[in-house]
């Protein structure tokens, strides 16, 4: 078979088998995902536990998987509690950011009228009812974010006794699976052909280094242009410079959208408010970012997956349409388990 037409129909498959399982396994089973994945990451602590202290595998099991739990437990705490300190100092100039979307808006309105008011006699008459119309019904756009957030806080909490149903089961899964892991893969192991457990260890082998190294090279673009970006903004003296540089930071991460789909609309309030040292210092500031992340990206991701330029387009619009900006990160790293599964072949030979 063709290659291209091989990898091609790879893709697709993959897509599509993960479609499907998203879709209507992982609803099912995700608490006992959740469990197993605790109990992977509490495995060399049972191992340690059994092999030189020669504890029974079911007390090393609930000592390395609560040992675990904590140290995850507490280290999402300590990010929320640095994410409600910052967000407690930043309450308090929330309302001086409110005025200043609003004076922002106001400016932006009027600057859009006096050039609609240059325009030929045709089309002055229609360009004003038009700016004045958007900016009249988007007058309460503040507002009708507001109540989204509100919506969204309360579905988020309508949630919850899902949520903690779900962690409770894949917590108590988690012991279980712990308990039973030399058992599970022993029975997995039978069942499985010894040729077909050799490769399909070598390619699980493969796809686990493709997709560190994806996943380390976007760890480090993320940090990288988290540092630009909050050396930027303490030049300009922006109040809560690292948890801006960290907002802008996570939406660059996502495909698409960048730094310039927070700065550049920023810049444009700041110059229309008279600020226009801070207009032009935050279009610096996206400068330095996006050539920062043009000059790293391709070093750091491109080389890593080793994806041909239109499959990773044809990846990142299939991941959208399925599954929205999530997949649009998904996307390339199926992609790369694609490329993996049509070189396996390759690799025997």
């Amino acid at each position: 078979m063709n290659p291209s037409i091989r990898r091609s129909a790879a893709l697709i498959g993959l897509f599509l088998a993960v479609f499907l399982a998203a879709r209507y396994l992982l609803p099912l089973f995700l608490p006992f995902v959740l469990g197993a994945c605790l109990a992977l990451a509490a495995e060399p602590l049972v191992r340690f536990l059994t092999g030189k202290l020669r504890l029974p595998r079911a007390a090393a099991s609930g000592i390395g998987v609560s040992m675990s739990f904590s140290f995850l437990a507490l280290a999402v705490m300590l990010l929320c509690g640095l994410l409600i300190r910052e967000l407690r100092q930043l309450s308090g100039i929330l309302p001086d950011l409110e005025n200043a979307a609003r004076s922002g808006m106001a400016s932006l309105s009027q600057w859009l009228l006096a050039l609609a008011q240059k325009a030929p006699d045709g089309l002055r008459t229609l360009l004003t009812r038009n700016v004045s119309d958007f900016f009249s019904g988007g007058s309460a756009l503040l507002d009708k974010i507001t109540g989204y957030l509100l919506s969204l806080a309360s579905g988020i909490l309508g949630k919850l006794p899902d949520s903690a149903l779900s962690i409770g089961t894949g917590i108590i899964s988690s012991f279980m699976i712990s308990a039973k892991l030399p058992k599970l893969k022993q029975t997995l192991a039978g069942r499985i052909p010894r040729a077909r457990l050799d490769s399909l260890k070598a390619l699980l082998s493969r796809l686990k280094g493709t997709l560190g190294r994806w996943f380390r090279a976007q760890l480090k673009l993320s940090g990288v242009n988290f540092l630009v970006i909050t050396a930027g903004f303490l030049l300009l003296r922006i109040s809560y410079a690292p948890l801006w540089a960290f907002l802008v930071a996570l939406v660059d991460a996502f495909p698409v959208l960048g730094t310039g789909t927070v700065l550049i609309p920023w810049s444009l309030i700041s110059f229309l408010q008279g600020e226009r040292p801070r207009a032009f210092g935050l279009l610096g500031v996206y400068a330095a970012a996006a050539l920062t992340r043009s000059v790293l990206e391709p070093r750091l991701v491109g080389h890593q997956l080793g994806l041909d330029p239109l499959a990773t387009l044809i990846a990142l619009y299939a991941g959208y349409q399925l599954w929205g900006l999530p997949g649009m990160l998904l996307a390339p790293m199926l992609a790369a388990a694609a490329a993996q599964l049509t070189a396996e072949p390759r690799g025997q030979e």
